[in-house]
């Protein structure tokens, strides 16, 4: 016997009694990012590994240690896409959607990063992407906040996760944040982790996202990046921050959010949960205003977010509303005899036909009505519908309630269209 193959580690399949739980929350998200006025992009799932370094950078984890990478037959360095907004980015430039126009895009895929798996982290995860680019002020950004609450809302978790919001300000205040972190971390090099240490030396920001508990204290008496704001990005946080209290979004103030990238500036936020563990960040995003033209287009304000579908439907599985979402079956054909089995194939087409959203399995494989009956319970239909000898010649079908305690009715197909249309 050959052995089995299996999938690769970190890279996880969807078997079809979780499929139903997925769809679910893909079709909300789509619904209401439609309903912002957001349209769908589609990018590939490979892309040059030059937009990644230009736009991630050459020094970073990702691109050092985690993105899949490799050459083509033809010599092209080529990457599994780590992320999406770079992605965007390019395609957005390549097909002309940015040149003097407001664009409001989302997407939702999956993404690849090589590193170790664990609960909530995987090397092949999906997100939902929300970008959008040509608008400066910080309305758009409390437009973005705004969406990504209506889905925590509709999705029955604003009551686990919370709000963290900071200003990281421009790149002068940023580079004079840098300079005072790393004056005041120098005198406690003794105490900084391996990791903590080479970002002293590339990018002290990122010593502030350390998840080692014994570098709290120390991380917790380090300079606050909004003491360093100039009165521009000052005035744009407190305009956001108003905007946000008119929506009733509620709001913490979080002066360790940073991002390690200089195309980053002013907003950044994010969506935690204490219920996941370390994993505690479920989204995250802010304005992005240099990355457009770093990777060759004009100028272009931009703000997104991305949001873990992985780490979202973790939490939604504590909630007994999402456990009990299954890929339900309306109705089980039975047919009851050998020479129905044609007909069987051809009402069960034409019930397709006028009922677009029906679920419908139509027995196959012969077997006892017993047998069939079996499967159709199996498969949690709500109705059974039987289809003999006696149904063809009188033009008729057997309805059986499986999960009401209902006599069976034997009506022909209008009567079953009303029937099912209404329930």
């Amino acid at each position: 016997m050959s052995t089995m193959i299996k999938a690769i580690r970190g890279m996880n399949d969807l078997t079809p009694e979780h499929s139903a739980g997925w769809q679910y929350v893909e079709a909300t998200l789509a619904r209401l990012a439609h309903s912002y006025g957001y349209s769908e992009i589609r990018f590939p799932i490979l892309e040059q590994t030059a937009l990644f370094k230009r736009s991630i950078g050459d020094v970073t984890d990702i691109v050092e240690k985690e993105m899949y990478s490799f050459e083509d037959r033809n010599g092209d360095a080529l990457s599994l896409r780590p992320e999406g907004t770079a992605c965007c980015v390019r395609a957005t430039l390549e097909h002309g959607l940015l040149y003097n126009q407001i664009q409001r895009l989302w997407y939702l895929g999956p993404f690849y990063r090589h590193e170790r798996p664990q609960k909530g982290r995987l090397r092949q995860f999906h997100q939902l992407g929300i970008e959008s680019f040509g608008v400066a002020t910080p309305d758009i950004e409390a437009e973005v906040i705004a969406l990504s609450a209506a889905i925590f809302k509709a999705l029955g978790l604003s009551g686990v996760v919370k709000l963290h919001i900071n200003s990281i300000g421009t790149a002068n205040t940023r580079q004079q944040y840098r300079e005072a972190l790393v004056a005041y971390f120098t005198p406690h090099k003794a105490q900084l982790d391996e990791d903590c240490l080479r970002r002293l030396g590339t990018n002290p920001m990122r010593i502030l996202d350390s998840k080692n508990p014994a570098l709290k204290p120390l991380i917790e008496k380090a300079p606050v990046l909004l003491d360093f704001l100039d009165d521009h990005s000052r005035l744009h946080h407190t305009t956001l921050l108003s905007y946000l209290d008119a929506l009733g979004i509620e709001y913490h103030i979080d002066p360790y959010i940073v991002r390690g990238l200089d195309y980053y500036n002013d907003t950044v936020f994010e969506w935690v949960t204490d219920a996941l563990g370390a994993q505690g960040t479920v989204c995250a995003g802010g304005r992005y205003d240099g990355l457009v033209s770093q990777l060759g287009g004009d100028v272009t304000p931009a703000v997104g977010f991305a949001l873990g579908i992985e780490r979202l439907i973790l939490l939604l599985e504590t909630q007994a509303s999402f456990t009990a979402i299954t890929a339900s079956i309306d109705a089980y054909l039975v047919v009851a005899s050998e020479e129905a089995q044609t007909a069987g194939l051809v009402l069960a087409d034409k019930l397709r036909t006028q009922l677009p959203n029906l679920r419908l399995i139509a027995h196959c494989g012969g077997s006892s009505v017993k047998s069939q009956f079996k499967k159709a319970d199996k498969s949690h239909a709500r109705y059974v519908l039987v289809l003999g000898e006696e149904e063809i010649r009188e033009n008729t079908i057997i309805l059986k309630f499986l999960r009401e305690e209902r006599p069976q009715q034997s009506v022909n197909f209008i009567e079953l269209l009303t029937i099912l249309r209404d329930h």
